[in-house]
């Protein structure tokens, strides 16, 4: 997702998605991009099991492939999969052909309507069309975890100080992002939690 631009922005470039969910309930939906891989997936997963939360993973389908372990345990403990492409792909210098192929070789082991274009971009071809067959889905609260000149201090306080009600979070399973994730996520959890939020699954 690397990619940053002013949400209103792209919420005006990109109507199809999803930005945030009920703003009118204390619900907040945890997402992670990229995964699974065995460097931090798992300590995801203990994580969110020690917290008793369930989050939504957009799985690349190359990641899938080589870490099927990793991913049937995701779905076993009840967490919910998004499709991210199979091979992390960037649709807007993709042709529409090639980008939609690429996500059905991704689909085809996700089997889900969730769908988020990795680096938060696409054509507006692509999500129009998408739109069609998947519940796009974006976010409000990017923590920045992926950037490795910010501090774990710093990803922490991305999260918590833009988190509100129907909010959508996202960290990643990514090598980049290891040591923001393992600092800021357990305290984010712990954080949120106390001001009385309640994590959720999102829907398809």
């Amino acid at each position: 997702m690397h990619f940053v631009r002013p949400i209103f922005i792209l919420k005006y470039i990109y109507p199809e998605a999803i930005w945030r969910e009920d703003k009118n309930k204390n619900n907040i939906y945890l997402t992670f991009d990229d995964g699974p891989i065995p460097e931090i997936t798992p300590w995801i997963l203990d994580c969110l099991k020690e917290k008793n939360v369930k989050a939504s993973f957009f799985c690349v389908g190359e990641n899938i492939k080589k870490h099927p372990e990793i991913f049937k345990r995701l779905l076993d403990e009840g967490h919910v999969v998004g499709n991210h492409t199979y091979n992390h792909l960037r649709g807007w210098n993709t042709e529409d052909k090639d980008y939609f192929d690429n996500i059905n070789q991704c689909q085809e082991l996700t089997q889900t309507n969730l769908f988020r274009p990795p680096y938060g971009r696409a054509k507006k071809s692509q999500m129009k069309e998408l739109a069609k067959d998947f519940k796009i889905v974006m976010w409000d609260v990017l923590t920045g975890d992926y950037d490795q000149e910010i501090t774990p201090q710093q990803c922490y306080k991305n999260c918590i100080d833009k988190t509100r009600n129907g909010s959508i979070i996202v960290f990643h399973d990514n090598i980049k992002a290891i040591n923001n994730v393992k600092y800021a996520l357990p305290k984010s959890i712990d954080y949120l939690i106390e001001q009385g939020y309640q994590f959720k699954t999102l829907v398809p």
